[in-house]
């Protein structure tokens, strides 16, 4: 009788541990990083995924999110702020990024800049 309630209890621990290591692969990781060189302002750059203001990133900063797999929008906009020169003006409806996420996948891009604004531009892991 002891055997038989081991053993159950190991295959109890065995199936909860395969649960848990499946369940560490639910999400991706997106990471956005502002490099210096890219975007020549001092103003903050708000962060928006699926229109929802998600971090606020200064010059040389970065964030990480852990995300659900699936297709997800990401915006870009300068933030008001203390510095001068830094309101936003209109910004086109289209100017959102969508990024397909894959579970266990990590994604890192760059914030740049070009002729119709703030962009998101693919980047290395560099590990």
């Amino acid at each position: 009788m002891r055997w038989a309630t081991l053993s159950l209890t190991g295959m109890l621990g065995l199936f909860a541990l395969a649960q848990g290591a499946s369940a560490a692969q639910d999400y991706a990781v997106l990471i956005v990083s502002r490099e210096q060189l890219e975007v020549a302002t001092s103003c903050e750059i708000g962060l928006y995924i699926d229109d929802q203001l998600a971090g606020r990133l200064f010059q040389e900063q970065s964030a990480s999110f852990n995300l659900p797999p699936g297709p997800t929008s990401i915006r870009l906009r300068l933030l008001p702020g203390q510095v001068p020169g830094c309101e936003p003006g209109i910004q086109r409806a289209d100017s959102g990024s969508r990024v397909d996420l894959r579970a266990g996948q990590i994604s890192k891009y760059r914030i740049a800049m070009g002729q119709n604004g703030l962009y998101l531009k693919t980047a290395g892991l560099g590990y």
